[in-house]
């Protein structure tokens, strides 16, 4: 059983909102100083689902990450969980990237992998929550997709069960595998990683691939072929007024109070 984890690297979500910036004329957002990207933690328990799953079967994980050089570090911490391999995918003729273009590449790059069973990503990154690319990716690859789960479970020869909660119970499925599977936080908490696999993950090389590895058109993934078009990104201002209505007891104040959001039209 190979189990493929698409990981992303995102601005750490506790980042404190006095903290988080963006470039408006460049529309990207200014990494907060002294605070460190992480993998977005639904990528995490992905990673978590297929470690049980190595725990239970056996098999090997490789975490897959595209990403600019720090997203090594995504990978590493897949790797300090307990994955036994690590790819980065980078390089300049990527570009301007919306989910299908990522979806792409990944594709491109799970084609030239080729031996796989399970690809395990979170339900949506913790960034721009677009939860398109695993969805994609199943698509370019003509696999089945199975969403927004809690847990999946080897079942027998080439086919897996996949559990996901909904609000008024639990869905379960059967698939033949290949397949991708995405993962929410009902997963619950991912393990920590032990000194001794992360002593193990620095020492680990993760190769990098760009176009001339994974050999597609690099056009393909030209800003002129997105999907989408990101026209502005901002931090959005609140301008809040606060007028206290006082009267000469309790009942004065509500009366007092009624008028004013009668004279607003509020009621």
């Amino acid at each position: 059983m190979h189990m493929i984890c698409l990981v992303k690297q995102v601005p750490d979500p506790e980042t404190p909102s006095a903290s988080f910036r963006v470039d408006p004329a460049a529309n990207r957002v200014i990494p907060a100083p002294g605070i460190a990207p992480v993998i977005s933690p639904f990528d995490e328990q992905a990673v978590e689902v297929a470690l049980r799953i190595k725990d239970k079967h056996g098999g090997t994980v490789t975490a897959v990450c595209m990403a600019p050089a720090s997203g090594r570090d995504a990978i590493k911490h897949a790797l300090a969980m307990g994955a036994d391999d690590g790819i980065l995918i980078d390089g300049p003729a990527f570009g301007y990237t919306d989910s299908y273009s990522t979806a792409y590449i990944l594709s491109e790059a799970l084609k030239k992998i080729g031996d796989y069973d399970l690809i395990l990503c979170g339900r949506q990154a913790a960034d721009w929550d677009g939860s398109q690319v695993g969805i994609l990716v199943s698509e370019m690859l003509g696999i089945p997709a199975l969403i927004n789960g809690q847990s999946t479970d080897i079942i027998g020869d080439n086919r897996i069960k996949f559990e996901r909660v909904l609000p008024e119970g639990l869905d379960v499925y059967e698939s033949p595998t290949p397949a991708v599977v995405t993962f929410s936080q009902e997963v619950g908490q991912p393990r920590y990683p032990t000194l001794r696999n992360i002593m193990a993950a620095a020492r680990k090389e993760v190769p990098v691939w760009g176009q001339a590895e994974l050999g597609f058109d690099p056009n393909e993934v030209s800003t002129s072929k997105a999907k989408t078009k990101l026209h502005r990104l901002f931090v959005p201002t609140f301008d809040a007024k606060v007028e206290i209505i006082e009267g000469e007891n309790p009942a004065d104040s509500g009366r007092l109070l009624a008028l004013k959001l009668r004279e607003a039209k509020i009621i």
